[in-house]
C-alpha cells in the first residue's frame, strides 16, 4: 500500500472509533502543521479561511488555486488532510469527477462536495441532480488504489433553507450515492442532530457553532466527526484585529502579552530556534 493510500485509510478509519474525531480546518500550510503539531489526527481545509488569506470573500476561490493549496497542505504534515472542494467547480457529474481526480493527485486523504449551486434562481441543486453529481465523485474516489473519503454536504440551513425533512432526504440519497461521511452544515440543536444522526448509516459530521451542543453531547448522539469551517481562521484574524486597533487607536503593546502562546508554539511545530 502507498502512502497517499494508508493516509486515506486511516482517515476513513478515524471515522468508526467510539468518540467524534475533532478534524480542525487549517486556512495555510503554517496553520496546518501548526494543528497537526498540537495531536490532531486530521486536518480539513477551509475554503472562508484560505480565500481570507487572498484578500476574498468565501467562493471566489476558483480550482486551479484550491487544488494548489490542498495539495501544499497535504504535503506539509504526516497526517490526513481533506479538502473543502465547495461545489466540486463544476454543475455536472462529469466535471465533478475531474476534480476529484485532481484531489487525488494533489495527495488529499478526503474531500467534501456540497449541493450549493450559487445560482440567484436556486442556490441549492434539485436532488436528483445533487445525488448523481455525489454518485460521480464518489466513483471517481474510489475507483483507483486510494479510496479517498468523500464527505456529501447538504446545505440546506446555512443558505435559509431550514428544512430538516429534505436534508435528512438528500443525506440519505447522497449514502445510497455511495458518500463515506455525510454532512448538514448549520444544524445546531441536539434533537435535530440526533434525529439526523439515526436516520443515515454513513458517519455524521457537525459543524461546531456556538450555543451548539458540546463535544460529549454530540459524542453521545453518535456524530463521528466534528469539524470548526472558518472559525479557528477568523479568530487568528480577530486577534490581529485587536492588536492593530490598540496599536492604532491607544498607541500601547498590550498585544504582547499574548503572543507567547503562539510563538512557544510555532517553535515547537516549525522547529525554529529563535525568536
Amino acid at each position: 500500500m502507498s502512502a497517499h493510500a494508508e493516509k486515506a485509510e486511516r482517515f476513513l478509519a478515524l471515522h468508526r472509533g467510539g468518540e467524534p474525531l475533532l478534524m480542525p480546518n487549517a486556512w495555510d500550510r503554517g496553520s496546518a502543521v501548526l494543528l497537526a503539531s498540537l495531536g490532531f489526527p486530521a486536518v480539513a481545509t477551509t475554503s472562508s479561511g484560505f480565500a481570507a488569506t487572498l484578500g476574498r470573500l468565501d467562493g471566489q476561490v476558483d480550482a486551479d488555486e484550491m487544488l494548489r493549496h490542498a495539495a501544499e497542505l497535504a504535503a506539509a504534515t504526516d497526517v490526513p488532510v481533506s479538502a473543502d472542494l465547495e461545489n466540486g467547480y463544476a454543475a455536472d457529474p462529469a466535471g465533478v469527477a475531474a476534480t476529484i481526480d485532481r484531489a487525488i493527485d494533489a495527495g488529499l486523504a478526503g474531500c467534501s462536495i456540497e449541493d450549493y449551486a450559487g445560482l440567484a434562481d436556486d442556490a441549492i441543486y434539485d436532488i436528483g441532480q445533487a445525488t448523481e453529481r455525489v454518485a460521480a465523485a464518489v466513483d471517481a474516489a474510489h475507483r483507483g488504489p486510494v479510496h479517498l473519503v468523500v464527505t456529501a454536504r447538504a446545505e440546506n440551513h446555512i443558505h435559509g433553507r431550514d428544512d430538516l425533512d429534505d436534508t435528512i432526504a438528500r443525506l440519505q440519497a447522497y449514502q445510497q450515492a455511495g458518500a463515506d461521511v455525510l454532512y448538514a452544515p448549520g444544524i445546531v440543536g441536539l434533537d435535530d442532530v440526533r434525529r439526523l444522526v439515526s436516520a443515515v448509516d454513513r458517519p455524521v459530521n457537525v459543524l461546531a457553532l456556538p450555543g451548539g451542543p458540546s463535544v460529549a453531547e454530540l459524542g453521545a448522539a453518535g456524530v463521528a466527526r466534528i469539524s470548526v469551517g472558518g472559525a479557528f481562521a477568523f479568530a487568528a484574524l480577530g486577534g490581529l484585529v485587536e492588536a492593530a486597533r490598540e496599536l492604532l487607536d491607544q498607541g500601547t503593546y498590550g498585544y504582547w502579552a499574548r503572543t507567547e502562546i503562539g510563538r512557544a508554539a510555532v517553535r515547537r511545530a516549525f522547529g525554529a530556534q529563535g525568536v
